[in-house]
């Protein structure tokens, strides 16, 4: 089936169901894949915009385009918004009961319905896939594709069997989307579905409204806070390895006075739902929750997100990471690491087969490298990604913000460490050498004579934690490794260079005070022009309009539109569909009510409205 759609129509269709006058990055030519019935992979990040390449063109053809996605939960929220927008999408899952099945069976029988998602373990039954048989379907999506791959760092089995709904519809195009595939996980993506003479589109993996800072982890509690306090009316995630982590922490948190809530898959279903429900409707402001959370919530105005563990790869931290900001305005991802951490994922992933454990052991050493890296966190996650940054500076990690400082006389310090690892016979681990080097009084330390190294209490002005930051350095510089079960440090061929004044390491300290303004550079330019009271205003309108229509109140209105709301403050029907994000569906379900709002706090305040 050949679609006479083309660019008219998909910018038609944008605007009137989303109120978007222009398309994201790719998003254009992935829609016109869609259109000329060309398999596609489509890698663009969290935020850039991926559902739109595929819900757009599913209204501007005939039939039924199914979507594959795999939680229910963010089925849930797709669909929801889509509603929102005036357009008929439905979902069918495990959660719901046999008549609400049926009622969407009728709609898709009268062809009432455009969109349908689907988890690929329902999709896959016998009886869906002869349902479908008798439908006309539009085409195929597959959203969280990097699932299908065995390489990728969430592969789920059944996403494997996708590959069998070729024989079934041949005449069907396949197009995939993810935010996290390298090219090995693309390529097999293509593989495992058979896609035919498809086409790769890759968009950059940075996200320039994301503030990178990477801290070594001391005081867990503290540290989180201060986020949060950056943050003291909005949204935000805390992630932890393990199930015991988020029950202490948001116990923690809510003890000091903030509002929190645990997710993870210990709690009951009715709990997860409960937390998540809370959280998505603003009555919560922090989840702290488990990475299975991850990929659950489709959240766009979640302004931080901190790792009080590390994640397990550079592509889970990018997933992770990238559930803040996806509005496109600024927001915080702050990622505690130590090295236990390297170690508790090992165990953890310790009854792996022996080929994917190695490979999670890369996966583990390249995010290691980047915790305890000194160069733009932009640009080392891009290039981890196989692409580049065109500027010197992201202006939006604590590397680039200048939150650390040179040390001066690296080299006199590298030297002193890797001197110690050679005395310690590449015997003990980093905490051990980093006191050592600190001159700690420990009994074990003065038991082994260790006290009487000539290295011993050689850096003992600058304390264990800023020691213990230069060997994570070394390690990331690849002047030192980690051997064996226990870890134990020993110095690499660049390192015995070092020890011969041969190389001279960058190394860096955190600053005792970070620059005031250094979190806030993307935060000023976002709130240029925009009224805080009048967008506190809005956000609470949105807020009653969420709780009376049983939806997310981003789904009402994103806070981007919100705060050009209060930025141009318009007064009329045809003032108000200039603004980002207001369709004519949203626009006739709540745009007068908001209008309302702008007229009489613009009254009250002596404001002009209706600005350009």
């Amino acid at each position: 089936m050949e679609s006479t759609a083309g660019y008219e129509q998909l910018a038609q269709t944008i605007k009137h169901y989303w109120g978007y006058d222009d398309f994201r990055p790719l998003q254009r030519e992935a829609m016109e894949c869609v259109l000329s019935n060309q398999d596609s992979v489509v890698v663009l990040p969290t935020g850039g915009g991926k559902s739109l390449c595929y819900q757009v063109p599913a209204l501007c053809k005939d039939g039924l385009a199914i979507v594959v996605s795999p939680l229910i939960s963010l089925m849930k929220d797709q669909v929801d918004a889509l509603r929102s927008c005036g357009i008929a999408a439905a979902c069918v899952n495990s959660s719901m009961t046999a008549d609400e099945r049926r009622k969407v069976a009728d709609e898709i029988r009268a062809g009432r319905l455009k969109i349908l998602y689907l988890a690929p373990e329902k999709l896959l039954t016998p009886r869906m896939l002869e349902f479908l048989k008798d439908v006309q379907l539009s085409f195929v999506a597959i959203d969280e594709a990097h699932c299908i791959s065995e390489w990728g760092h969430d592969f789920r089995p059944e996403y494997r069997e996708l590959k069998s709904l070729r024989e079934l519809f041949p005449e069907t195009a396949f197009h995939t989307y993810t935010a996290t595939a390298t090219e090995p996980v693309r390529e097999d993506i293509a593989r495992q579905l058979e896609l035919k003479n498809h086409r790769l589109l890759v968009g950059s993996f940075d996200r320039p409204n994301l503030i990178y800072r990477v801290e070594r982890r001391n005081n867990r509690l503290a540290q989180i806070a201060e986020v949060i306090a950056r943050y003291p009316n909005d949204s935000g995630i805390v992630y932890c390895i393990r199930r015991a982590d988020v029950e202490e922490i948001s116990s923690q948190l809510n003890q000091a006075g903030y509002r929190s809530l645990p997710y993870h898959a210990g709690l009951s279903d009715h709990e997860r739902k409960s937390a998540q429900d809370d959280f998505i409707q603003d009555r919560v402001q922090t989840i702290v929750a488990t990475v299975a959370f991850g990929m659950g919530i489709d959240k766009s105005n979640v302004r931080y997100v901190v790792h009080a563990g590390m994640p397990k790869s550079l592509e889970s931290y990018q997933q992770e990471s990238g559930r803040a900001g996806r509005d496109g305005l600024e927001a915080e991802c702050l990622l505690l690491y130590t090295g236990g951490d390297v170690a508790l994922w090992k165990r953890m992933l310790g009854d792996l087969p022996r080929e994917a454990f190695q490979a999670a052991e890369v996966s583990l050493a390249a995010l290691d490298r980047f915790a305890a890296g000194t160069t733009c966190r932009h640009l080392s996650l891009v290039k981890y990604f196989g692409q580049t940054l065109n500027q010197d500076s992201c202006n939006a990690c604590d590397v680039c913000l200048g939150e650390f400082d040179a040390v001066n006389d690296a080299l006199i310090v590298a030297q002193k460490i890797l001197s110690c690892v050679v005395r310690l016979e590449e015997r003990y681990g980093a905490d051990y050498t980093a006191k050592v080097l600190a001159g700690s009084r420990e009994k074990r330390i003065l038991e082994q004579g260790h006290g009487q190294l000539s290295t011993y209490g050689l850096l003992e002005e600058e304390g264990v934690k800023t020691i213990r930051h230069w060997i994570e350095q070394l390690l990331s510089l690849e002047y030192l490794c980690r051997t064996g079960e226990y870890h134990v440090l020993n110095v690499t061929p660049a390192g015995r260079e070092v020890l011969r004044g041969e190389q001279t390491p960058n190394l860096t300290r955190p600053k005792t005070a970070p620059p005031e303004t250094s979190s806030k550079s993307r935060s000023v330019a976002d709130w240029e022009g925009v009224d805080k009271g009048l967008f506190e205003e809005l956000r609470e309108l949105r807020r009653t309009k969420a709780e009376e229509n049983s939806t997310p109140a981003y789904i009402v209105f994103g806070d981007a539109t919100l705060r050009e709301l209060a930025k141009y403050r318009p007064t009329t029907p045809s003032r108000i569909h200039e603004i980002k994000g207001i369709g004519q569906k949203k626009f006739e379900s709540y745009g007068e009510e908001f209008l309302q709002a702008i007229r009489e706090y613009s009254e009250s305040h002596s404001l002009d409205t209706d600005l350009e």
